[in-house]
């Protein structure tokens, strides 16, 4: 079971499972949909895709354009409609704005936050941060705009602000192919919240400069969300801890399969 707060040292069985080296078998519920962030793409999800495959999951993820809110939302639940059964969906950053708003899928079963929003319906994500600031938020110059209303990360801070325990490389390479969002995205005010109906699960990145760590906490709380916390992880916990959020996301799908009739 999850606690409400636990260090690298995650889940114990869960990460000794995902270790091993071959498929255990196949669980009931197969299927894992994975939404990114704003600023960057799906590829990042890799290691924690890789994790899962290994352990017999039906990886899939959503690639969002981050032009609209709506569009997001639309490219989750073109992804959603594809799977062959229930599924676990997964949200990091402003894509937990997106699962939150697709999670009433009826082929959702579960949702897992991964240092993400998650407003309630009429609420925005950037509202909300400007409530609890982040290290982001009280960074002059951080966040930069096109002439054509779209927001970037600066690339000189995204290393230090985003994913500071990610190898330095590996970070200025995300810094230089981050996928711009239209401002508009972060404000849209959400008609649904599937955490409502839908159980969830949440991680919180202790060292998140995008997020508030404690923003974070709020929303999994009020979401009544089992949570951990990982100290020390920066906003790319997806990509820097891959091994204890994987193990955060089987769990959610054996308690989710638990709960079926």
């Amino acid at each position: 079971m999850l606690s409400r707060r636990a260090s690298a040292v995650l889940v114990p069985a869960a990460l000794l499972a995902l270790a091993a080296p071959a498929v255990a078998q196949v669980p009931s519920i197969r299927n894992i949909v994975l939404v990114h962030g704003a600023w960057v793409d799906a590829s990042g999800w890799k290691p924690v895709y890789e994790l899962l495959t290994r352990r017999g999951f039906r990886v899939t993820m959503v690639q969002e354009p981050e032009t609209a809110f709506e569009a997001d939302v639309a490219a989750a639940r073109r992804v959603l409609d594809m799977q062959d059964g229930p599924a676990i969906l997964v949200g990091h950053s402003y894509g937990g704005s997106v699962i939150t708003q697709a999670g009433v899928h009826p082929k959702v079963a579960g949702l897992v936050y991964v240092a993400a929003h998650a407003p309630d319906v009429g609420e925005d994500e950037g509202a909300l941060g400007r409530r609890m600031p982040s290290v982001l938020a009280r960074t002059e110059g951080a966040v930069r705009m096109t002439p054509d209303g779209y927001t970037y990360l600066d690339p000189e801070l995204f290393p230090r602000l985003f994913a500071p325990d990610l190898p330095r490389e590996r970070a200025e390479f995300a810094a230089r192919c981050q996928v711009f969002a239209k401002a508009e995205v972060f404000s849209t005010p959400l008609t649904a919240a599937a955490w409502k109906t839908k159980p969830s699960w949440g991680i919180v990145a202790g060292n998140d400069q995008i997020i508030n760590p404690g923003l974070e906490r709020f929303y999994y709380e009020r979401a009544r969300a089992p949570f951990i916390v990982i100290e020390g992880a920066s906003h790319s916990v997806y990509e820097s801890h891959p091994v204890q959020v994987a193990a955060v996301i089987e769990e959610a799908a054996r308690k989710v399969q638990e709960r079926m009739p």
